[in-house]
């Protein structure tokens, strides 16, 4: 089964490498999630338009778009490597199948082991038995089933913490707006109505959104 092989524009084709590329396209927006910055950029959009109080907009769909834009952009040197490192060697035939997998995994541990934090590292290795490593070196040498579980680990704490900062600016404006409406006696009022804009015009005067992108892909540690 494993030796047959396909014709396709005349060239043969292992069906075992059809099988394997048809996997890695269905896990491919997974893989987009867990190995790259775009859990962090999502969940911090999704925090700032929950903290601002805006309902849908953006929508969920420009705010998916940002994302990618963003992690496309943050990623982009950890692509290059890829692309210089593994896959022109592999279209080349100058690496096997299996030199290309593991040349693809260096950048990327790369970049995943320089945004995890030690404690989650130390976590994962303990639960997985794997000896906690001592130096970057051993680092690279750990299996992506311990490496990116760490990762996104703390890509969620980061996100969280992003979205914690951006909640407080707002949560003021909400309780000044409370207060007053309280203090002239409009307690049906919903104070949302009131706060709603002037969150927005905090957000714009403060040029709110290059403000933001800047600091998350500044963020990114290479």
């Amino acid at each position: 089964m494993t030796d047959a092989l396909i014709n396709v524009n005349g060239s043969n084709v292992q069906a075992l490498d059809i099988m394997l590329l048809m996997t890695v396209v269905t896990l491919l927006p997974s893989l987009v999630v867990m190995m790259t910055s775009f859990t962090r950029y999502v969940m911090v959009f999704s925090f700032l338009r929950t903290a601002m109080g805006t309902q849908q907009n953006p929508p969920n769909m420009v705010l998916v778009g940002m994302a990618m834009i963003l992690t496309l952009f943050s990623m982009t040197p950890t692509l290059d490597s890829i692309k210089n490192d593994a896959f022109d060697p592999y279209t080349s035939g100058d690496i096997t199948q299996e030199e290309f997998f593991e040349r693809a995994q260096v950048p990327l541990k790369e970049y995943m082991l320089n945004q995890t934090e030690i404690p989650s590292m130390e976590m994962y290795c303990n639960i997985a038995g794997e000896p906690v490593p001592q130096s970057q070196d051993e680092a690279r040498q750990l299996p992506m089933r311990v490496i990116m579980p760490a990762y996104v680990t703390t890509e969620l704490k980061t996100a969280f913490t992003i979205g914690f900062l951006l909640y407080i600016p707002f949560l003021l404006i909400d309780i000044i707006v409370s207060s007053t409406l309280m203090s002239m006696g409009m307690v049906m009022l919903p104070p949302s109505m009131i706060s709603t804009p002037f969150k927005i015009l905090l957000f714009i005067m403060l040029d709110g959104w290059p403000l933001l992108f800047e600091t998350l892909v500044s963020g990114i540690r290479y």
